[in-house]
């Protein structure tokens, strides 16, 4: 049985630890240098797109909020890859509650944040769509419930 219920659903993907890149963040590392060092690694590109969209705040599309997005896309694409390493099909459970796979899903997250912020509502739905399937606690954990 999956932790989320199906018996014929596929099992949960837990993706692998990148310790050399979630412990240089941890350590307060800039993730510039960690996305330049580990461009595999989701959860540095969610760092770099997090921050954008702190810098760009609530308002007019600018700099800050194409950057969130390029960042949020990089981070969701280099996400996929790992998953589909991993058995994903495309489908099924990928577990908040599992800490590696959060460098994906707050990619996912920031993606969903900044195509809303350019008016592309499709993507915004989309992203939406993607974290409930992938987790349905994920889009609350990340601010966009």
């Amino acid at each position: 049985m999956t932790s989320f219920g199906d018996l014929l659903g596929p099992q949960p993907v837990l993706l692998p630890e990148l310790h050399d890149a979630e412990d240089a963040l941890d350590g307060g590392a800039d993730p510039v240098v960690v996305a330049a060092a580990h461009p595999s690694a989701s959860i540095a590109w969610a760092h770099l797109a997090e921050a954008a969209l702190d810098r760009a705040g609530d308002g007019e599309v600018n700099h800050d909020v194409v950057a969130a997005y390029a960042f949020a896309r990089t981070g969701y694409h280099r996400g996929l890859d790992l998953l589909r390493r991993n058995g994903w099909k495309g489908f099924g459970p990928v577990p908040w509650s599992h800490e590696p796979n959060r460098g994906f899903l707050r990619s996912v997250g920031a993606l969903a944040k900044a195509a809303r912020a350019v008016g592309e509502s499709d993507e915004y739905a989309r992203c939406l769509d993607l974290l409930e399937d992938c987790d349905p606690r994920a889009a609350a954990e990340l601010g966009l419930d």
